[in-house]
């Protein structure tokens, strides 16, 4: 590391040329993820304005999103059109409403014990708890420099309530996540993540509708007795 250092600090150029295909691999990976980030962004952004016309005219666009579920699942339609609704509010509430909360009191303590920058690493623990990984991520180096700074019995303090607001979601997403929605919080949480995975933020809530979608799609094949089948079929099956 000291070598190809001391090399690019007094020969560039050469440098360049000698490790020209690294370099190149490097760029073009670096391009595809500024890319596939800068889509991302754009995505939202577009979303966001497509919801704010939406917003608009709340009550013509629900009637019509309505009017389509029960021209396509017929009976069902209407349940599955309060459904979706109802998986959104669930997602808003147990995914990004537990992370809000998880990113205030994280806040809360880092600026009682005088950690610098905690907007930024309030919004780090923000982004980690929507992508569904721990807070602990950002808030273990953190206990490390409030160790360094501040006494033994402030520190330890700080890491009891930096462990607290991180596994706080072990309580709050059963509590947030799943009202009223007559489907698993499992499901609902699959399919968040899944989405979040393929489409972003967007996919936080598209997924989780797909995935809640398909779950009530699955029951109700399950439970939906084939027509071309008779009582009488049904009772001397279960005689036999």
């Amino acid at each position: 590391m000291y070598s190809f250092w001391d090399k690019s600090s007094t020969n560039l150029d050469n440098v360049i040329k000698t490790h020209r295909e690294e370099i190149k691999n490097l760029a073009t990976k670096g391009a595809a993820v500024l890319g596939g980030f800068g889509m991302t962004v754009l995505q939202f952004v577009i979303s966001i304005i497509i919801g704010g016309v939406f917003i608009t005219n709340t009550k013509g666009a629900s009637d019509v999103c309505h009017k389509i579920a029960v021209r396509l699942a017929g009976s069902y339609g209407a349940e599955f059109s309060a459904l979706s609704v109802a998986t959104v509010r669930s997602v808003v509430q147990g995914v990004i409403g537990v992370a809000f909360i998880q990113s205030i009191l994280s806040g809360i303590g880092m600026g009682l014990v005088g950690v610098p920058a905690t907007g930024i690493w309030m919004l780090a623990v923000l982004i980690l708890a929507i992508v569904q990984l721990p807070p602990i991520l950002v808030l273990a180096p953190i206990i490390a420099y409030v160790f360094s700074v501040e006494s033994s019995s402030v520190a330890i303090m700080f890491m009891v309530w930096a462990i607290l607001v991180s596994a706080s979601d072990a309580f709050l997403k059963p509590m947030l996540m799943g009202r009223g929605v007559d489907i698993p919080m499992l499901i609902i949480l699959l399919g968040a993540i899944g989405g979040m995975m393929m489409s972003g933020i967007v996919g936080l809530f598209v997924g989780a509708v797909v995935m809640g979608l398909g779950y009530k799609l699955f029951i109700a094949w399950i439970d939906n007795e084939p027509s071309n089948v008779s009582q009488d079929d049904t009772v001397d099956t279960e005689v036999k």
